[in-house]
């Protein structure tokens, strides 16, 4: 019987990415190779429990909303994280999973939602970072930069140009949370001319650090 290991399971209104605003199940995984400087999930390194696909799925609720986010921790450390996401899709979910640049998204469903982490200096982890993800890439994915100072600022600014990124999908830059003050990245956006979104955490400017994961 498939399994996962998940930290938790939860309700709430999706904060991030172009589905900012919508209520969204959330499936948050346990493990993670990273150790991001600005990660806000460190109870997921470890902590979880065995589930089986079966289990999962009677958490879930499609009159409830369709939306599903599969996070982490990193999802992809779980080798069976990608047939729960095709069956998932199967089941007509409207899918999305949130995963650092650093493990292949070959082999991801199609009809999956990537938001894509590339990892800035501020992360202390820009080393892991997969260029021949970007290839791979949908139009329906994006990928994010979480600014943490404007070293980041200008390094993402550098590295999308780099590597074309806006060919592939929508840009999205987001402020480090306690870190770079949105209104100034804000700025730093329109001064610039730059092609990105910018993003905040939208379900911390309502709950909070802790209550909003």
């Amino acid at each position: 019987m498939k399994s996962l290991v998940i930290n938790e399971i939860f309700y709430s209104i999706q904060g991030e990415t172009s589905r900012s605003g919508l209520p969204t199940y959330f499936i948050r995984l346990t493990g993670c190779p990273l150790r991001c400087s600005y990660c806000d999930t460190e109870y997921a390194f470890n902590s979880g429990s065995k589930m089986s696909f079966k289990e999962i799925l009677s958490k879930l609720n499609k009159e409830t909303t369709k939306y599903i986010t599969i996070t982490g921790g990193e999802p992809l450390s779980q080798k069976n994280a990608l047939c729960f996401m095709k069956d998932l899709c199967d089941l007509n979910y409207s899918v999305s999973l949130e995963t650092s640049n650093a493990l292949p998204i070959d082999d991801v469903d199609s009809r999956v939602s990537i938001i894509l982490d590339i990892k800035t200096p501020g992360s202390n982890e820009a080393d892991k970072n997969l260029i021949s993800n970007y290839s791979k890439l949908k139009k329906s994915d994006e990928v994010k930069f979480v600014i943490c100072n404007i070293e980041d600022f200008a390094w993402s600014v550098e590295y999308i140009k780099n590597y074309k990124l806006t060919e592939y999908c929508s840009v999205l830059f987001s402020p480090s949370y306690n870190e770079m003050p949105i209104s100034e990245l804000a700025d730093l956006i329109l001064k610039n001319s730059l092609n990105v979104r910018l993003q905040t955490q939208l379900h911390k400017n309502i709950w909070g650090e802790v209550d909003g994961k």
